[in-house]
Protein backbone atom coordinates (compact mmCIF):
# COMPACT_ATOMS: atom_id res chain seq x y z
CA UNK A 1 0.00 0.00 0.00
CA UNK A 2 1.33 3.41 -0.77
CA UNK A 3 0.49 7.17 0.57
CA UNK A 4 1.36 10.59 -0.84
CA UNK A 5 3.16 11.42 2.20
CA UNK A 6 2.98 15.35 2.53
CA UNK A 7 5.66 15.38 4.55
CA UNK A 8 7.86 13.69 1.94
CA UNK A 9 6.13 15.07 -0.48
CA UNK A 10 5.80 11.70 -2.43
CA UNK A 11 4.02 8.14 -2.58
CA UNK A 12 5.40 6.29 0.10
CA UNK A 13 4.98 2.57 1.11
CA UNK A 14 2.84 2.34 3.95
CA UNK A 15 4.62 0.55 6.84
CA UNK A 16 3.37 1.21 10.51
CA UNK A 17 5.76 1.71 13.62
CA UNK A 18 4.46 -1.45 14.85
CA UNK A 19 3.89 -4.48 12.70
CA UNK A 20 -0.25 -4.86 12.12
CA UNK A 21 -1.58 -2.16 14.06
CA UNK A 22 -1.92 1.79 13.05
CA UNK A 23 -1.97 4.68 15.34
CA UNK A 24 -4.14 7.38 13.62
CA UNK A 25 -4.68 10.73 14.36
CA UNK A 26 -7.57 13.23 12.70
CA UNK A 27 -7.92 16.44 13.18
CA UNK A 28 -11.56 16.77 14.71
CA UNK A 29 -14.16 20.06 14.17
CA UNK A 30 -13.92 23.32 16.15
CA UNK A 31 -17.33 22.80 17.30
CA UNK A 32 -18.68 26.62 17.30
CA UNK A 33 -20.92 26.18 14.28
CA UNK A 34 -22.52 23.18 11.74
CA UNK A 35 -19.66 21.36 10.15
CA UNK A 36 -20.47 22.44 6.25
CA UNK A 37 -19.93 19.69 3.46
CA UNK A 38 -16.68 21.31 2.51
CA UNK A 39 -15.26 20.01 5.80
CA UNK A 40 -17.11 16.73 5.55
CA UNK A 41 -15.45 15.94 2.56
CA UNK A 42 -11.76 15.63 4.48
CA UNK A 43 -13.27 13.09 7.24
CA UNK A 44 -15.36 10.98 4.17
CA UNK A 45 -11.73 10.49 2.62
CA UNK A 46 -10.19 9.58 6.19
CA UNK A 47 -13.08 7.44 6.85
CA UNK A 48 -12.35 5.45 3.88
CA UNK A 49 -8.65 5.69 4.86
CA UNK A 50 -9.61 4.06 8.23
CA UNK A 51 -12.05 1.42 6.76
CA UNK A 52 -9.29 0.34 4.21
CA UNK A 53 -6.61 0.06 7.04
CA UNK A 54 -9.04 -2.14 9.05
CA UNK A 55 -10.56 -4.16 5.99
CA UNK A 56 -6.53 -4.87 4.79
CA UNK A 57 -5.93 -6.29 8.16
CA UNK A 58 -4.93 -3.73 10.53
CA UNK A 59 -5.47 -3.34 14.23
CA UNK A 60 -6.51 0.97 13.93
CA UNK A 61 -6.70 3.19 16.92
CA UNK A 62 -7.64 6.37 15.84
CA UNK A 63 -8.14 9.22 17.89
CA UNK A 64 -10.26 12.93 16.98
CA UNK A 65 -10.03 15.87 19.19
CA UNK A 66 -12.94 17.80 19.71
CA UNK A 67 -11.60 22.08 19.71
CA UNK A 68 -13.57 23.88 21.93
CA UNK A 69 -11.07 26.32 22.88
CA UNK A 70 -8.59 28.18 21.81
CA UNK A 71 -9.04 28.17 18.06
CA UNK A 72 -8.71 31.89 17.30
CA UNK A 73 -10.04 33.91 13.78
CA UNK A 74 -6.95 34.53 13.19
CA UNK A 75 -3.54 32.41 12.45
CA UNK A 76 -1.81 34.92 13.91
CA UNK A 77 -2.89 34.46 17.55
CA UNK A 78 -4.82 37.36 17.53
CA UNK A 79 -8.78 38.09 17.20
CA UNK A 80 -11.72 36.16 18.90
CA UNK A 81 -11.57 32.80 20.11
CA UNK A 82 -13.92 31.11 17.66
CA UNK A 83 -16.33 29.26 20.32
CA UNK A 84 -16.38 32.55 22.29
CA UNK A 85 -17.95 33.65 19.02
CA UNK A 86 -20.14 31.21 18.79
CA UNK A 87 -21.39 31.59 21.96
CA UNK A 88 -21.83 35.27 21.57
CA UNK A 89 -23.85 34.86 18.13
CA UNK A 90 -26.15 32.55 19.92
CA UNK A 91 -26.36 33.74 23.03
CA UNK A 92 -25.17 30.34 24.95
CA UNK A 93 -22.19 29.37 27.14
CA UNK A 94 -19.34 28.09 25.30
CA UNK A 95 -20.05 24.76 26.75
CA UNK A 96 -23.64 24.54 25.34
CA UNK A 97 -22.36 25.67 21.98
CA UNK A 98 -19.73 23.17 22.49
CA UNK A 99 -22.21 20.11 23.11
CA UNK A 100 -24.93 21.51 20.72
CA UNK A 101 -22.49 21.23 17.55
CA UNK A 102 -20.43 18.60 18.66
CA UNK A 103 -23.88 16.19 18.68
CA UNK A 104 -24.92 17.87 15.50
CA UNK A 105 -21.41 16.99 13.80
CA UNK A 106 -21.88 13.37 15.02
CA UNK A 107 -25.58 13.21 13.59
CA UNK A 108 -23.97 14.94 9.95
CA UNK A 109 -21.50 12.11 10.37
CA UNK A 110 -24.18 9.54 11.12
CA UNK A 111 -25.90 10.04 7.95
CA UNK A 112 -22.58 10.33 5.56
CA UNK A 113 -21.58 6.70 7.27
CA UNK A 114 -18.65 8.00 8.99
CA UNK A 115 -17.81 5.59 11.92
CA UNK A 116 -17.25 7.82 14.80
CA UNK A 117 -13.64 7.19 15.96
CA UNK A 118 -12.44 4.68 18.71
CA UNK A 119 -11.62 7.83 20.85
CA UNK A 120 -12.75 11.44 20.41
CA UNK A 121 -11.44 14.00 22.93
CA UNK A 122 -12.49 17.37 23.48
CA UNK A 123 -9.50 20.16 24.44
CA UNK A 124 -11.42 20.91 27.64
CA UNK A 125 -10.20 17.40 28.80
CA UNK A 126 -6.82 17.79 28.79
CA UNK A 127 -5.81 20.87 30.56
CA UNK A 128 -3.01 19.33 32.25
CA UNK A 129 -1.83 17.38 29.49
CA UNK A 130 -1.57 21.05 28.04
CA UNK A 131 0.66 22.45 30.80
CA UNK A 132 2.78 19.30 31.19
CA UNK A 133 4.04 20.00 27.67
CA UNK A 134 4.34 23.72 27.66
CA UNK A 135 6.42 23.27 30.78
CA UNK A 136 8.81 20.41 29.01
CA UNK A 137 9.38 22.99 26.48
CA UNK A 138 10.33 25.70 28.50
CA UNK A 139 12.28 23.42 30.20
CA UNK A 140 13.95 22.51 26.90
CA UNK A 141 14.43 26.15 25.71
CA UNK A 142 11.49 25.76 22.77
CA UNK A 143 9.37 28.59 24.77
CA UNK A 144 9.82 31.68 26.24
CA UNK A 145 7.17 34.04 28.05
CA UNK A 146 6.22 37.38 26.62
CA UNK A 147 3.39 39.83 27.45
CA UNK A 148 1.04 37.09 29.35
CA UNK A 149 1.59 34.63 27.03
CA UNK A 150 3.34 31.50 26.73
CA UNK A 151 5.11 31.21 23.12
CA UNK A 152 6.72 28.53 20.77
CA UNK A 153 10.47 30.22 19.71
CA UNK A 154 10.96 28.80 16.16
CA UNK A 155 14.15 29.95 15.65
CA UNK A 156 15.20 27.17 17.51
CA UNK A 157 14.41 24.83 14.80
CA UNK A 158 16.75 23.66 12.12
CA UNK A 159 13.89 23.84 9.77
CA UNK A 160 10.34 25.07 10.34
CA UNK A 161 8.04 24.92 7.57
CA UNK A 162 8.42 21.28 6.86
CA UNK A 163 5.84 20.54 4.43
CA UNK A 164 6.66 23.14 1.54
CA UNK A 165 9.65 25.22 0.68
CA UNK A 166 7.59 28.28 1.54
CA UNK A 167 9.40 31.85 1.42
CA UNK A 168 9.96 33.00 4.97
CA UNK A 169 8.84 35.97 4.01
CA UNK A 170 5.90 35.50 2.89
CA UNK A 171 4.43 33.73 6.03
CA UNK A 172 5.78 36.29 8.44
CA UNK A 173 2.56 37.16 9.50
CA UNK A 174 0.29 34.32 8.67
CA UNK A 175 -1.54 32.70 5.71
CA UNK A 176 -4.44 35.16 5.71
CA UNK A 177 -4.65 38.73 4.46
CA UNK A 178 -6.30 40.63 7.71
CA UNK A 179 -4.06 39.17 10.65
CA UNK A 180 -2.35 41.51 12.47
CA UNK A 181 1.76 41.18 14.03
CA UNK A 182 1.83 40.44 17.62
CA UNK A 183 4.43 42.31 18.83
CA UNK A 184 5.01 39.89 22.20
CA UNK A 185 6.95 37.49 19.18
CA UNK A 186 10.73 36.96 19.39
CA UNK A 187 10.01 35.65 15.65
CA UNK A 188 7.29 36.40 13.84
CA UNK A 189 6.38 33.04 12.65
CA UNK A 190 6.29 32.21 16.48
CA UNK A 191 3.37 30.89 17.92
CA UNK A 192 1.49 31.33 21.31
CA UNK A 193 0.99 27.50 23.56
CA UNK A 194 -0.85 29.19 26.23
CA UNK A 195 -2.79 32.76 26.70
CA UNK A 196 -3.15 34.30 30.17
CA UNK A 197 -5.70 36.85 31.87
CA UNK A 198 -3.56 39.58 30.35
CA UNK A 199 -5.04 39.21 26.94
CA UNK A 200 -8.64 38.36 25.88
CA UNK A 201 -10.28 39.68 29.59
CA UNK A 202 -13.81 38.48 27.93
CA UNK A 203 -12.71 34.44 27.32
CA UNK A 204 -15.40 32.54 29.21
CA UNK A 205 -13.03 29.80 29.77
CA UNK A 206 -9.83 29.64 32.26
CA UNK A 207 -7.79 27.59 34.48
CA UNK A 208 -5.22 28.08 36.95
CA UNK A 209 -1.70 27.62 35.23
CA UNK A 210 2.65 28.20 36.48
CA UNK A 211 2.12 30.87 33.86
CA UNK A 212 -0.98 32.41 34.90
CA UNK A 213 -5.25 32.18 34.72
CA UNK A 214 -5.65 31.49 31.19
CA UNK A 215 -6.27 29.04 28.70
CA UNK A 216 -3.97 26.89 25.68
CA UNK A 217 -3.17 28.01 21.67
CA UNK A 218 -4.79 25.85 19.52
CA UNK A 219 -1.93 24.28 18.21
CA UNK A 220 -0.97 22.29 21.58
CA UNK A 221 -4.75 21.11 21.84
CA UNK A 222 -3.52 18.31 19.11
CA UNK A 223 0.24 17.24 19.94
CA UNK A 224 -1.22 16.48 23.92
CA UNK A 225 -4.45 14.47 22.96
CA UNK A 226 -2.29 12.53 20.52
CA UNK A 227 0.61 11.68 22.97
CA UNK A 228 -2.01 11.00 25.61
CA UNK A 229 -4.30 8.19 23.76
CA UNK A 230 -1.08 6.87 21.19
CA UNK A 231 1.95 7.62 22.90
CA UNK A 232 4.83 9.35 21.89
CA UNK A 233 5.00 7.81 17.61
CA UNK A 234 1.97 8.27 14.83
CA UNK A 235 2.14 5.79 11.85
CA UNK A 236 -0.64 8.70 10.64
CA UNK A 237 -1.63 12.42 11.02
CA UNK A 238 -5.02 13.34 8.87
CA UNK A 239 -6.89 16.70 7.82
CA UNK A 240 -7.06 19.01 5.63
CA UNK A 241 -4.61 20.81 3.50
CA UNK A 242 -5.56 24.44 4.51
CA UNK A 243 -4.18 22.57 8.11
CA UNK A 244 -0.37 21.49 6.28
CA UNK A 245 -0.23 25.67 8.02
CA UNK A 246 0.17 26.74 10.26
CA UNK A 247 -1.38 23.98 12.45
CA UNK A 248 -0.26 21.11 11.58
CA UNK A 249 3.64 22.59 10.90
CA UNK A 250 3.54 23.57 14.78
CA UNK A 251 2.11 20.47 16.05
CA UNK A 252 5.07 18.81 14.54
CA UNK A 253 7.79 21.74 15.91
CA UNK A 254 6.41 21.29 19.46
CA UNK A 255 5.84 17.74 19.37
CA UNK A 256 9.11 16.56 18.11
CA UNK A 257 11.27 19.32 20.70
CA UNK A 258 9.51 17.99 23.38
CA UNK A 259 10.48 13.98 22.61
CA UNK A 260 13.39 14.52 20.96
CA UNK A 261 12.98 12.52 17.81
CA UNK A 262 10.47 11.67 14.74
CA UNK A 263 6.84 12.11 15.43
CA UNK A 264 4.68 11.12 12.96
CA UNK A 265 5.51 9.07 9.76
CA UNK A 266 2.62 10.19 6.94
CA UNK A 267 1.00 13.08 7.25
CA UNK A 268 -2.03 12.74 5.31
CA UNK A 269 -3.96 15.56 3.50
CA UNK A 270 -7.50 16.21 1.54
CA UNK A 271 -7.67 18.79 -0.61
CA UNK A 272 -10.23 21.40 -1.04
CA UNK A 273 -13.90 21.20 -2.05
CA UNK A 274 -14.71 24.44 -3.76
CA UNK A 275 -17.56 26.23 -5.42
CA UNK A 276 -17.33 28.79 -8.87
CA UNK A 277 -16.52 31.15 -6.47
CA UNK A 278 -13.45 28.96 -5.19
CA UNK A 279 -13.09 27.40 -1.61
CA UNK A 280 -15.93 26.44 0.44
CA UNK A 281 -16.10 28.33 3.89
CA UNK A 282 -18.07 29.39 6.83
CA UNK A 283 -16.55 33.03 6.73
CA UNK A 284 -17.56 33.68 2.89
CA UNK A 285 -21.07 32.69 3.66
CA UNK A 286 -21.30 29.55 1.57
CA UNK A 287 -22.84 27.52 4.11
CA UNK A 288 -23.88 24.31 2.39
CA UNK A 289 -24.81 21.70 5.23
CA UNK A 290 -25.71 18.02 4.96
CA UNK A 291 -29.32 19.40 6.22
CA UNK A 292 -29.54 21.71 3.47
CA UNK A 293 -28.97 18.76 1.00
CA UNK A 294 -31.78 16.45 2.97
CA UNK A 295 -33.92 19.97 2.45
CA UNK A 296 -33.60 19.92 -1.47
CA UNK A 297 -34.68 16.28 -1.53
CA UNK A 298 -30.63 14.72 -1.43
CA UNK A 299 -30.02 11.36 0.27
CA UNK A 300 -26.04 12.08 2.35
CA UNK A 301 -25.20 9.16 0.78
CA UNK A 302 -24.84 10.60 -2.73
CA UNK A 303 -22.86 13.47 -2.11
CA UNK A 304 -20.43 10.70 -0.12
CA UNK A 305 -20.54 8.84 -3.59
CA UNK A 306 -19.95 12.00 -5.47
CA UNK A 307 -16.94 12.72 -2.83
CA UNK A 308 -15.38 9.23 -3.95
CA UNK A 309 -15.80 9.74 -7.79
CA UNK A 310 -12.82 11.81 -7.09
CA UNK A 311 -9.13 11.78 -5.75
CA UNK A 312 -8.65 13.24 -2.03
CA UNK A 313 -5.56 14.73 -3.34
CA UNK A 314 -7.74 17.09 -6.14
CA UNK A 315 -9.52 19.69 -5.63
CA UNK A 316 -13.02 18.95 -6.15
CA UNK A 317 -15.95 20.93 -7.55
CA UNK A 318 -19.19 21.65 -6.26
CA UNK A 319 -22.57 22.53 -8.11
CA UNK A 320 -26.24 21.47 -7.52
CA UNK A 321 -25.57 20.00 -11.05
CA UNK A 322 -23.04 17.76 -10.12
CA UNK A 323 -24.54 16.19 -6.69
CA UNK A 324 -27.74 15.44 -9.29
CA UNK A 325 -25.46 13.38 -11.70
CA UNK A 326 -24.46 11.44 -8.81
CA UNK A 327 -27.78 10.93 -7.17
CA UNK A 328 -28.82 9.93 -10.54
CA UNK A 329 -25.78 7.58 -10.14
CA UNK A 330 -26.45 6.31 -7.11
CA UNK A 331 -30.23 5.55 -8.14
CA UNK A 332 -28.77 3.61 -11.02
CA UNK A 333 -26.52 1.60 -8.80
CA UNK A 334 -28.76 0.50 -6.26
CA UNK A 335 -31.73 -0.28 -8.63
CA UNK A 336 -28.92 -3.13 -10.33
CA UNK A 337 -27.68 -4.42 -7.13
CA UNK A 338 -31.67 -4.52 -6.31
CA UNK A 339 -31.61 -6.56 -9.68
CA UNK A 340 -29.64 -9.16 -8.58
CA UNK A 341 -31.13 -12.53 -7.28
CA UNK A 342 -28.90 -14.71 -4.32
CA UNK A 343 -28.95 -17.09 -6.40
CA UNK A 344 -25.94 -19.74 -7.92
CA UNK A 345 -23.07 -21.23 -6.82
CA UNK A 346 -20.01 -19.04 -4.75
CA UNK A 347 -17.40 -18.30 -7.51
CA UNK A 348 -14.20 -18.24 -5.23
CA UNK A 349 -11.91 -17.44 -8.02
CA UNK A 350 -13.77 -14.52 -8.88
CA UNK A 351 -14.38 -13.30 -6.08
CA UNK A 352 -10.61 -13.01 -5.10
CA UNK A 353 -10.10 -11.77 -8.57
CA UNK A 354 -12.01 -8.72 -8.32
CA UNK A 355 -11.27 -8.00 -4.70
CA UNK A 356 -8.04 -7.90 -5.86
CA UNK A 357 -8.41 -5.57 -8.38
CA UNK A 358 -10.33 -3.22 -5.30
CA UNK A 359 -7.70 -3.52 -3.49
CA UNK A 360 -5.18 -1.90 -6.06
CA UNK A 361 -6.97 0.79 -6.34
CA UNK A 362 -7.11 1.57 -2.06
CA UNK A 363 -3.66 0.37 -2.36
CA UNK A 364 -2.37 2.80 -5.11
CA UNK A 365 -2.86 6.47 -2.71
CA UNK A 366 -6.87 5.59 -2.11
CA UNK A 367 -7.59 5.98 -5.67
CA UNK A 368 -11.81 5.74 -4.48
CA UNK A 369 -12.21 6.77 -8.07
CA UNK A 370 -10.82 3.78 -9.18
CA UNK A 371 -12.41 1.89 -6.63
CA UNK A 372 -16.19 2.96 -7.63
CA UNK A 373 -14.94 1.51 -11.04
CA UNK A 374 -13.91 -1.63 -9.68
CA UNK A 375 -17.75 -1.71 -7.76
CA UNK A 376 -19.27 -1.38 -11.25
CA UNK A 377 -16.84 -3.73 -12.87
CA UNK A 378 -18.51 -6.53 -10.96
CA UNK A 379 -22.08 -6.38 -13.09
CA UNK A 380 -19.68 -7.47 -16.12
CA UNK A 381 -18.11 -10.18 -14.36
CA UNK A 382 -19.20 -13.61 -16.03
CA UNK A 383 -20.71 -14.86 -12.30
CA UNK A 384 -23.14 -16.17 -10.70
CA UNK A 385 -25.66 -13.22 -8.81
CA UNK A 386 -24.56 -14.56 -5.40
CA UNK A 387 -21.25 -13.78 -5.92
CA UNK A 388 -21.35 -10.63 -7.20
CA UNK A 389 -23.79 -9.66 -4.18
CA UNK A 390 -21.17 -10.79 -2.04
CA UNK A 391 -18.56 -8.53 -3.51
CA UNK A 392 -20.44 -5.84 -3.43
CA UNK A 393 -21.34 -6.24 -0.34
CA UNK A 394 -17.49 -6.52 0.80
CA UNK A 395 -16.60 -3.70 -0.86
CA UNK A 396 -19.48 -1.46 1.25
CA UNK A 397 -17.31 -2.33 3.91
CA UNK A 398 -15.02 0.77 2.96
CA UNK A 399 -17.12 2.41 0.51
CA UNK A 400 -19.91 2.27 3.55
CA UNK A 401 -22.80 3.57 0.90
CA UNK A 402 -25.35 0.99 2.18
CA UNK A 403 -25.81 -0.41 -1.13
CA UNK A 404 -27.09 -3.59 -0.17
CA UNK A 405 -29.74 -2.38 2.19
CA UNK A 406 -30.76 0.80 -0.63
CA UNK A 407 -30.92 -2.30 -2.73
CA UNK A 408 -33.46 -4.48 -0.14
CA UNK A 409 -35.11 -1.16 -0.09
CA UNK A 410 -35.57 -0.71 -3.19
CA UNK A 411 -37.10 -4.49 -4.06
CA UNK A 412 -40.02 -4.06 -1.63
CA UNK A 413 -43.07 -2.84 -3.34
CA UNK A 414 -43.74 -0.61 -0.96
CA UNK A 415 -41.09 1.52 -1.61
CA UNK A 416 -42.55 2.18 -5.14
CA UNK A 417 -43.48 5.90 -5.94
CA UNK A 418 -47.49 6.41 -5.08
CA UNK A 419 -48.95 6.21 -8.74
CA UNK A 420 -48.90 9.57 -10.81
CA UNK A 421 -51.87 8.96 -12.14
CA UNK A 422 -53.52 9.19 -8.27
CA UNK A 423 -53.03 13.10 -8.89
CA UNK A 424 -56.14 15.30 -10.27
CA UNK A 425 -55.69 16.57 -14.04
CA UNK A 426 -55.01 19.99 -12.87
CA UNK A 427 -52.38 19.39 -10.49
CA UNK A 428 -50.96 17.06 -13.12
CA UNK A 429 -50.40 19.65 -15.69
CA UNK A 430 -48.93 22.36 -13.11
CA UNK A 431 -46.14 19.32 -12.30
CA UNK A 432 -45.73 18.74 -15.48
CA UNK A 433 -45.35 22.09 -16.74
CA UNK A 434 -42.82 23.12 -14.03
CA UNK A 435 -40.84 19.88 -14.80
CA UNK A 436 -40.64 21.32 -18.56
CA UNK A 437 -39.33 24.82 -17.30
CA UNK A 438 -36.46 22.67 -15.34
CA UNK A 439 -35.81 20.76 -18.03
CA UNK A 440 -35.68 23.82 -20.49
CA UNK A 441 -33.69 26.08 -17.82
CA UNK A 442 -30.91 22.80 -17.43
CA UNK A 443 -30.33 23.26 -21.43
CA UNK A 444 -29.69 26.50 -21.22
CA UNK A 445 -27.44 25.72 -18.06
CA UNK A 446 -29.21 27.91 -15.85
CA UNK A 447 -29.25 25.48 -12.57
CA UNK A 448 -29.83 28.16 -10.47
CA UNK A 449 -33.46 28.53 -11.93
CA UNK A 450 -34.07 24.63 -12.20
CA UNK A 451 -32.94 24.44 -8.62
CA UNK A 452 -35.37 26.85 -7.58
CA UNK A 453 -38.15 25.11 -9.43
CA UNK A 454 -37.80 21.87 -7.49
CA UNK A 455 -37.12 23.33 -4.39
CA UNK A 456 -40.46 25.20 -4.61
CA UNK A 457 -42.12 22.06 -5.36
CA UNK A 458 -40.38 20.49 -2.68
CA UNK A 459 -42.06 22.98 -0.31
CA UNK A 460 -45.64 22.16 -1.86
CA UNK A 461 -44.88 18.23 -0.69
CA UNK A 462 -44.00 17.82 -5.14
CA UNK A 463 -40.86 15.74 -5.27
CA UNK A 464 -38.95 15.21 -8.27
CA UNK A 465 -37.14 12.17 -8.82
CA UNK A 466 -34.66 11.82 -12.33
CA UNK A 467 -34.59 9.04 -14.11
CA UNK A 468 -33.01 7.77 -17.75
CA UNK A 469 -36.42 7.99 -18.39
CA UNK A 470 -37.17 11.02 -17.60
CA UNK A 471 -38.38 13.01 -14.61
CA UNK A 472 -41.14 11.44 -12.45
CA UNK A 473 -42.48 12.88 -9.22
CA UNK A 474 -44.11 12.20 -6.28
CA UNK A 475 -47.20 13.72 -3.95
CA UNK A 476 -46.85 13.74 -0.34
CA UNK A 477 -50.42 12.90 1.01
Amino acid sequence: MKIYNSLTRTRDEFIPNEAGKVAMYTCGPTVYHYAHIGNLRSYIMEDVLEKYLSYAGYDVKRVMNITDVGHLTSDADTGEDKMLKGAQREKKTVMEIAKFYTDAFFADCEKLRIKKPEIVEPATGCIPEFIKMIEQLLEKGYAYAAGGNIYFDTSKLEKYYVFNDFNEEDLEVGVRDSVEEDTNKRNKADFVLWFTKSKFEDQELKWESPFGLGYPGWHIECSCIARKHLGEYLDIHCGGIDNAFPHHTNEIAQSESTFGHKWCNYWFHVHHLNTAGGKMSKSKGEFLTVSLLEEKGYDPLCYRLFCLQSHYRKNLVFSWENLDNAAVAYRKLVNRIAALKDEGEMDEAAFAEAKARFCEALDNDMNTSLAVTALYDVFKMKTSDKTKLALIADFDRVLSLDLIAAAAKARKPEAAAPAEADVSDELRAYIEAQIEARRAAKAEKNYAEADRIRVALAEQGITLIDTKEGTRFTVAK
